[in-house]
């Protein structure tokens, strides 16, 4: 195993055996970018996963990965695009009391992401936008991380990236009970899905290279995000922090029924066209073909 990822793992509280899924994923993926990298200066890569899927540690042990040959290699969330505290609450008063939290099309800085995307492909430092989720804001411009460019490779993670829109008959019948008692008109998802059609359609159409974490179905989504927060409330409690700014596992619940409908959706179209699928089992590690 290579020292820095060693180091990695211990850094992150990852499990020994996540060398092994690192080997078996994030190996083939960077030969796969660098390869395609070579015909595509400043090659975009969409790196779509659901909630507690791993794809931010996997895109960072690939963006190493990927350094260790030699590439230049930006790296973003969705996350990091996220409207500010301020103007989500004012989507939420203006348009639909749900847009308030944050998550879904219609919560991201579009203009922030295509500007960015541009600015990374061309010489120069450029500023990585930054979301502090504990207080649930964007950091100021002076704390975000720079890069210098330009980029051959640019890695988009998140958990909708390269989504498209459903049509809109799909949009009808609530899938969830916080559609049913709080979106009861569709005018939320209608939001959403309409903002998929346009303005996150003009970002995500930049990607040259669409890769797709599958997970075996939302259910297991479900499981590993209440997995996820029940563990961070177990970390804070040794370290002394505050564990009751963590999640139940019924709040997990009612979080991840904003993300359904797209979540689904997006398990079923997605894999006819992305450029790589990388099918997880259960515990997310890669599942046996």
């Amino acid at each position: 195993m290579s020292d820095w990822l060693t180091d990695f793992i211990a850094a992150e509280s990852l499990p020994p055996d996540f060398a092994q899924t690192a080997r078996a994923i994030c190996h083939p993926l960077a030969d796969k970018i660098a390869a395609a990298a070579v015909a595509t200066p400043g090659l975009l890569v969409g790196i779509c996963g659901p909630q507690a899927s791993g794809k931010s540690t996997l895109t960072a042990v690939t963006r190493r990965m990927l350094e260790e040959g030699g590439l230049t290699v930006a790296l973003f969330s969705l996350d990091d695009l996220y409207l500010s505290h301020a103007e989500r609450q004012a989507l939420g008063r203006d348009v639909h009391p749900l847009l308030a939290t944050r998550g879904v099309p219609g919560t991201h800085d579009v203009a922030l992401g295509l500007a960015l995307i541009e600015a990374l492909k061309g010489p120069g430092e450029t500023g990585l936008p930054s979301f502090d989720k504990a207080r649930d804001d964007r950091r100021a411009q002076a704390e975000w991380p720079r890069f210098q460019g330009p980029a051959d490779v640019i890695l988009f993670e998140g958990w909708c990236v390269g989504a498209r829109a459903l049509e809109p008959g799909a949009l009808t019948d609530p899938v969830n009970d916080l559609e049913r008692r709080h979106d009861p008109r569709g005018a939320w998802r209608g939001f959403v899905n309409a903002a998929l059609a346009g303005p996150y359609g003009e970002l995500f159409g930049r990607i040259d290279l669409q890769v797709l974490l599958r997970a075996p179905g939302f259910e297991v989504v479900l499981d590993w995000r209440r997995e996820q927060e029940r563990k961070l409330r177990e970390r804070l409690a040794r370290e002394g922090g505050d564990a009751g700014r963590t999640m139940s596992d019924e709040q997990v619940d009612e979080f991840i029924a904003h993300y359904e409908r797209l979540t689904r959706w997006i398990l079923e179209e997605m894999p006819r066209r992305a450029d790589i699928v990388i099918d997880l089992d259960a515990v997310r590690r890669p599942a046996a073909p």
